[in-house]
């Protein structure tokens, strides 16, 4: 649970609930005697804040409002660049003397050292603070900027590539976490869809943008403009993004009372072995229901017989919420060390052991993919006949994708959040991360119809309206959904670990990616466009369905990982 109730509490729910509760199990209403801390609008709030003014949860609208822009910016900004590349590929021929699949290098390089570049910055944002990590990454990427606007080489523009994916791996980070700091569970996946959103929409508005430019003014100019967006990022960094890290310690004093009454013990193994016994007898899932098989204590007006009372009675009350604001120790560039640096690096590595984290991993990367797939050949599919496009409006199809992304925007996030709370409000009030899951399903038939008209499409030439409109927009609407449910899916069970999840996350995506640029080029000019497209997508298909293991068996995944240590840190 994320509520900060000691052990005593938790066995004392658990007893009441007749259920066991594993990190990631949520406890949306009261409990008998126990209450927690309300909103007006959406009931039991996760996490609980403290009563501290300076909590980031406590913020009033403004603040929190304030914050989510910087990081929304900042995500922007830093993956505007990467993937620009795509429709001026024909200018970097010609003028650095090259060929097509050297060129491409320039993003797939990009793509692997971004992704491990947060072995430096997730540490970084760990035990110093997310404030440090946005100012000094956003100044790297405004660095390499510079110098790809003034590359006269391959080389020198290849070394601008390396620091833009030293800088820009933030982008794929630092969000989720400030999501998961200032963000109550209700609306996390909206905010984390919108992260993704804007994320992949970055990565879209790049080529938008810089076939046009290329063709007008020259392609050195565009890098010009993204210097100018990344310095307008650093100062509203600087001046509006206030630290989110926070020790949230929550111990009820004044208002927390014990009843006279001893609390017969029930352990978790005894409530496991209930929830087995409904699993066997009624098919239902770990997070089903259990109203068949135990009763309903919550819902009774008092306990079963006159010894058996919850030992404490909690009625917290938060004078700040909504209505906090940061302090000046939160406005300091870094905030003082605490963690482990070793720890960090060493977590990534250490969470794709779990397997919720290993699915999320799996189905960002593949979904992914397919977005990068439409950014390396758009010049190697439009720029050929019969369609002979030039940069501009080989840029400008990009918008189609940017369409399906605002789609996937607002649908995904308020889908999945909406679902989870009618699937909470049938379990009486329990909440488990795999209530999200159900979402996926109409975007992973989106995905695989989209590569199925853009692989046939473009081996047979088809009308690109079709290929763009219909086949383009589809893969905008998944890569916006699927690694928005599946990550916060993962962030959900495992909060405590965001920002590594998103190091583990990004590592295994932009390996994939890497290695699709390598080899993307070369196997359509031997095979033809449907053997790579489609193969990606099956990939994806296979590894989204695999979310019907974690539909009956993510509770169990949960309970054997509920003693590591990643719960405390």
């Amino acid at each position: 649970m994320d509520q900060n109730l000691d052990e005593r509490t938790l066995r004392e729910l658990e007893r009441e609930l007749d259920t066991a509760i594993y990190p990631g199990t949520e406890i949306m209403t009261d409990v008998a005697s126990h209450h927690f801390v309300k909103s007006s609008a959406s009931g039991v709030l996760v996490p609980q804040p403290s009563d501290d003014e300076h909590d980031p949860l406590n913020w009033s609208p403004l603040w929190k409002g304030s914050t989510i822009f910087c990081a929304i910016l900042v995500t922007f900004a830093q993956g505007f660049g990467p993937l620009a590349l795509g429709p001026m590929f024909p200018d970097y021929i010609k003028e650095f003397d090259s060929n097509l699949a050297d060129v491409v290098q320039f993003t797939g390089v990009a793509i692997l050292v971004l992704g491990f570049s947060n072995f430096i910055w997730v540490p970084i944002q760990t035990c110093f603070g997310r404030r440090p990590v946005l100012i000094f990454s956003t100044l790297i990427c405004f660095g390499s900027s510079i110098w790809r606007a003034k590359a006269n080489s391959y080389n020198s523009f290849m070394g601008a590539c390396v620091l833009n994916g030293i800088g820009a791996g933030p982008a794929e980070t630092a969000m989720p976490t400030i999501v998961a700091d200032v963000v109550f569970l209700h609306d996390r996946g909206k905010y984390n869809t919108l992260y993704f959103v804007f994320y992949f929409g970055s990565l879209m508005v790049g080529p938008i943008i810089a076939g046009p430019m290329a063709q007008s003014v020259g392609w050195r100019n565009f890098w010009w403009l993204n210097t100018a967006i990344l310095a307008f990022a650093t100062i509203c960094s600087i001046l509006l993004f206030p630290e989110t890290k926070f020790n949230r310690t929550f111990t009820p004093t004044a208002n927390t009372s014990s009843t006279l009454t001893d609390l017969k013990d029930v352990s978790t193994e005894e409530l496991e072995h209930k929830e087995a016994q409904a699993v066997s007898t009624t098919g239902t899932t770990d997070h089903a229901t259990l109203e068949n098989n135990v009763g309903l204590h919550a819902q009774r007006s008092g306990p079963a017989d006159g010894n058996e009372k919850l030992g404490n009675v909690v009625t917290h009350q938060d004078p700040y919420l909504g209505r906090g604001k940061p302090s000046k120790q939160q406005w300091k560039i870094a905030q003082p060390y605490e963690g482990n640096l070793l720890l960090e690096l060493w977590m990534p590595w250490y969470l794709l052991t779990f397997p919720i984290v290993e699915f999320a991993a799996f189905v960002v990367s593949w979904s992914a993919s397919s977005f990068l797939t439409l950014n390396l050949t758009q010049s190697q599919a439009f720029a050929a006949p019969p369609y002979n496009f030039t940069s501009t409006k080989i840029g400008f199809l990009n918008f189609a994708i940017l369409v399906g992304a605002a789609i996937g925007l607002v649908t995904a996030g308020p889908l999945s959040d909406v679902i989870a709370a009618r699937l909470t409000k049938k379990n009486r009030g329990i909440r488990e991360p795999e209530m999200r899951l159900l979402t996926m399903i109409p975007y992973i038939i989106i995905m695989f119809i989209g590569n199925i008209i853009v692989a046939i499409g473009y081996e047979r030439s088809w009308d690109w309206k079709v290929i763009v409109i219909v086949g383009w927009t589809c893969a905008g609407i998944q890569v916006a959904a699927l690694p928005a449910i599946s990550s916060t899916y993962a962030i959900d069970s495992y909060k405590p670990v965001s920002g590594s999840i998103f190091v583990a996350i990004t590592v295994n995506k932009n390996l994939w990616g890497y290695g699709f640029s390598k080899f993307i080029t070369p196997w359509i000019e031997k095979s033809g466009y449907i053997p790579p497209i489609m193969t990606n997508a099956s990939l994806i298909l296979f590894f989204s369905c695999t979310g019907i293991i974690f539909w009956y068996y993510g509770k169990t995944f949960r309970r054997w990982t509920r003693h590591s240590k990643v719960h405390s840190l």
